[in-house]
């Protein structure tokens, strides 16, 4: 595995004491709404960032801690991303993790193996006192456990390259559920650039009002398609109450009910948006090129489905979990003699319970990964889609440039300094 796919990995997942989180004041623009009623920001007030003191256990770490998880970096976090005390500020952080806090079980159980074998073979072969005296074993009739280390140096690369092929795997995953919202960002944007430039055709007047709500129609669609979008991807639990205050805050109620009581919502709120460009006074060609971007919405919606619905062959995941944790489980066994050098082998207690906690870590962070939709910031993206299509749809457009004034101000601009 390459060590940016691995580095990339563990920042989607390590909650480091790092301010590159969404933060809901941060991000959180008005959107439009209706000419007499006053914009109302974002409802969805999930608190994203480094989980706080305060809260609950559960919080702090699995499927509680998923939320604080939504990672936004801008140049200042890049600059502390890149600095170089970026190792002891990550080993620093390690007991607060939440992925190690997340293997408990795990790691317990492993430590508890080796603790047991370190104790049984003092027992049956003999132990060294605190004074450095070697006693014969208390318990003769017990054999001493051990196992050779050659089956597990053998086994290695094999395990090595399921959890490679594992974390990948998830790693793609979760690129893939960005790059759909990278997709969806770009091609709003360019849907409303369109909208608004070629508002209006032959020569024919423009009421500014008219153009004004038309817009704005389409602006809120935009913005209703990829909220409804982020509801469809995010568990009931956490978004449902939301959705439907910022769907009743921004739009009609009768657009809003429409959407609200759909069974598929992001399908409804397309076809709301297909509407809403039918209705614009423009050429039949540019509306289908404006159109296009719908069939990209459909695709990037489809493709998040099927990421949300399929996951990595359970049986590819399972035979990987059982695989890693029988040999977690049986190493102490073999590492028992190779730690001989420490006083009654105690030393293999700790280098088991870290390696125990680094290599199911690995399987972990691609389980974490694997459904990549509640760690990715779907909310920001949505408010930054609103913000952009609003201010977008502001703009003058074909409707209402003055073809004489756009040349002057274009020959002004190219012409040479004097």
């Amino acid at each position: 595995m390459r060590p940016s796919t691995l580095l990339l990995s563990l920042l989607a997942l390590a909650p480091l004491r790092t301010h590159a989180f969404t933060q809901p004041s941060e991000i959180r623009r008005p959107l439009a709404q209706s000419k007499n009623a006053a914009v109302a920001p974002s409802t969805t007030s999930l608190p994203m960032g480094p989980p706080k003191a305060e809260l609950a256990l559960q919080e702090t770490y699995g499927e509680g801690s998923r939320k604080y998880r939504r990672t936004v970096y801008t140049h200042n976090e890049w600059v502390k991303h890149r600095s170089s005390d970026r190792f002891i500020r990550n080993l620093s952080s390690i007991y607060n993790s939440g992925v190690y806090k997340s293997l408990g079980k795990e790691v317990f159980a492993v430590t508890g193996v080796a603790t047991f074998l370190v104790v049984w073979n003092g027992l049956t072969g003999g132990f060294t006192d605190f004074n450095g005296v070697q006693h014969e074993a208390l318990v003769k009739f017990l054999p001493i456990l051990t196992l050779p280390l050659t089956p597990f140096t053998l086994l290695s690369p094999s395990l090595g390259l399921l959890l490679v092929f594992r974390t990948n795997s998830s790693y793609g995953r979760w690129d893939e559920a960005r790059k759909f919202w990278g997709l969806n960002i770009n091609h709003t944007r360019d849907l409303n650039r369109a909208a608004t430039a070629w508002y209006g055709h032959d020569g024919i007047p423009v009421d500014p009002a008219k153009r004004a709500e038309d817009l704005r129609q389409v602006s809120l669609m935009t913005w209703a398609f990829v909220r409804s979008m982020k509801r469809h991807l995010s568990p009931p639990e956490e978004d449902e109450r939301d959705f439907v205050l910022e769907l009743n805050a921004r739009l009609s109620p009768a657009q809003a009910d429409a959407i609200v009581i759909a069974t598929h919502r992001p399908n409804r709120a397309l076809y709301d948006l297909s509407v809403a460009i039918d209705r614009l006074p423009m050429h039949f060609m540019r509306k289908n090129e404006i159109n296009k971007n719908l069939s990209i919405f459909e695709d990037t919606l489809g493709g998040s489905e099927r990421l949300l619905s399929s996951p990595v062959p359970l049986f590819y995941t399972r035979h990987t979990a059982r695989f890693l944790s029988t040999w977690l489980l049986l190493l102490p066994f073999a590492m028992y003699e190779p730690f001989k050098g420490s006083w009654n082998h105690l030393a293999e207690i700790p280098a088991i319970a870290l390696a125990s906690v680094f290599l199911f870590g690995i399987e972990e962070l691609a389980t974490q990964l694997e459904e990549p939709f509640t760690i990715l910031p779907m909310q920001g993206f949505c408010d930054k889609i609103g913000a952009n299509c609003d201010e977008i749809v502001s703009w003058r457009g074909q409707g209402l440039d003055a073809k004489e004034s756009v040349v002057l101000e274009n020959m002004e601009a190219m012409a040479p300094s004097r």
